[in-house]
């Protein structure tokens, strides 16, 4: 899965997102025990990325909960 930016994060609706998550969540796990296993990734940044988009959808299922 691509990595997703902020404002497409927000063009989404929630369950979409939600999806995205778990789609994101998975593919970080595939990744982790590859590492974890002695293989090298493909592409060693993707691991920091995919954390990164996952914080950004907690972040801002957050926001959109807190301000209603």
């Amino acid at each position: 899965m691509a990595i997703i930016r902020s404002k497409e994060i927000r063009g989404k609706k929630m369950k979409a997102r939600e999806a995205s998550m778990i789609d994101l969540k998975r593919e970080l796990a595939k990744l982790n025990s590859q590492k974890a296993s002695g293989r090298i990734p493909e592409n060693s940044g993707k691991i920091r990325e995919i954390r990164r988009t996952v914080a950004r959808i907690l972040t801002i299922n957050k926001e959109e909960v807190t301000s209603k």
